[in-house]
């Protein structure tokens, strides 16, 4: 007998678990090598890098470059997210006037996939029809599907970001602004301070960028929330190199096109069905929409899209089922007739919840005892979900630039005069991150 031949019938002779143990380290022992010694497991690395960064889980990416680099690679993702927020707003490159007229048809909703995802895409012909709503009642969120039946609306998806300790928000602690038929029902910074942004004036046109509470007045903005990042501006894609930086990702966006019609998409992630997206994916789907203006709202386990009542994407929580969430854009038959009462209003604190229970369904975990009321709500905590920022050692944070992360900042949200002082950068969607201060003064939130 050869050699090969003795060594077969050694292996044979071993245990089961034995022959598992030697498959997995040889499994191992090839994949790392691939993974850290060729240029395809680099660019595979850098990949689930970004991923990583763009979720609760930030710390996982250094696993794959290192802490410095993972450091380098969240600021890098904040200043770029800042660069392209702060690019001037043509307001005339919209003429709601001059949008798409459709007999009886006011939104329209097809299937859209990609090389590794499938999602949804609806056009709303009219922008005036869009409205943002927040939950019924305080202490906790509202899932998406509950919010068009509460309100009679015909569709609707995820908006802005929310603070998200451990994975297990109840969806009542937003970040950053949120506005409803004019008024300013959330901001948790100073009136002046700049923040991240997706919004609609009154006439219908799609403002995004880094506008303070003060400044969205006089652009008379009446529907707002706060997330990022921006990727089309006066019809020029900001992603002009590499995927964007933001990983893969399940994904919420919008844009505009020229005549005012407005294009939600929500792509499904983190499944077997379908993995996710990068930004520059989404970007180049909406520039071929025709959009002029684009950005994202948040995304992961909170991304969805609801049709009377139904949802029609499949959301990447671990159970399949829908988050309790803060605010939504919904689309409606007669805007005008909507009222969206402030639940922030009177608020000592707001409790994003974050508490565990293995008995309650995944979405509906945390639901947080009924605030006391008092004054204004305002201040969010140091560290939310929904922003990245550079960090010392394996941590996380969520958000409205890079989408896909939710992180955990302090436990109550605490109020906060107009007077308040900067704050951090919540870390999409996408959809959560543990937080850790960016080293500049401004507040927004993740993707």
């Amino acid at each position: 007998m050869n050699l090969a031949g003795q060594q077969m019938t050694g292996f044979r002779r071993w245990g089961r678990w034995k022959r598992i143990l030697f498959v997995i380290a040889v499994t191992i022992f090839i994949g790392s090598n691939l993974l850290y010694l060729t240029p395809a497991g680099a660019k595979l690395r850098m990949l689930l890098a970004e991923t990583a960064i763009t979720t609760q889980h930030r710390d996982w990416a250094w696993f794959f470059v290192g802490g410095a680099k993972r450091d380098e690679m969240v600021q890098a993702l904040f200043e770029l997210s800042d660069k392209n927020a702060e690019v001037p707003q043509d307001m005339k490159e919209v003429d709601v006037t001059q949008e798409e007229k459709r007999q009886g048809e006011l939104i329209k909703v097809e299937d859209i996939s990609g090389t590794r995802w499938v999602g949804k895409k609806m056009y709303v012909y009219d922008p005036k029809a869009i409205r943002i709503v927040v939950p019924g009642k305080q202490g906790v969120g509202e899932r998406v599907s509950s919010m068009v039946k509460r309100t009679g609306a015909l569709a609707g998806v995820n908006a802005g970001g929310f603070i998200d300790p451990g994975g297990f928000g109840n969806g009542f602690a937003p970040i950053g602004i949120v506005m409803s038929g004019g008024e300013v029902l959330h901001n948790d910074t100073a009136e002046t301070t700049p923040q991240h942004i997706v919004g609609f004036t009154k006439d219908g046109v799609l403002l995004i960028g880094k506008y303070s509470t003060k400044e969205l007045k006089e652009k008379q903005v009446s529907e707002a929330v706060s997330f990022y990042p921006r990727i089309i501006a006066n019809g020029q894609p900001l992603i002009t190199s590499g995927d964007g930086g933001g990983g893969i990702h399940p994904r919420t966006a919008l844009g505009q096109r020229k005549d005012g019609t407005v294009i939600f998409i929500v792509i499904d992630g983190r499944q077997k069905h379908s993995v996710g997206a990068t930004y520059r994916e989404v970007q180049d789907l909406l520039l071929a929409e025709g959009c002029v203006n684009a950005g994202f709202l948040d995304g992961g386990s909170s991304a969805e899209m609801v049709l009377d009542g139904n949802v029609i994407t499949k959301p990447s929580s671990p159970d399949g089922g829908e988050r309790t969430l803060p605010t939504a854009f919904l689309v409606f038959e007669n805007s005008d007739d909507v009222k969206v009462n402030n639940i922030w209003q009177g608020l000592k604190s707001i409790d994003p919840g974050g508490t565990y229970d293995p008995n309650k369904s995944w979405y509906n975990k945390n639901k947080s005892p009924s605030p006391s009321p008092s004054s204004k709500p305002g201040t969010s905590p140091s560290t939310g979900k929904n922003s990245p920022g550079p960090s010392k050692s394996p941590s996380a944070t969520k958000s409205p630039e890079p989408q896909g992360t939710k992180q955990p900042g302090n436990s109550t949200t605490k109020p906060s005069d107009n007077g308040a002082k900067n704050s951090t950068k919540p870390s999409p969607n996408q959809g959560n991150t543990e937080a850790s201060k960016k080293p500049e003064t401004t507040n927004s939130p993740k993707p």
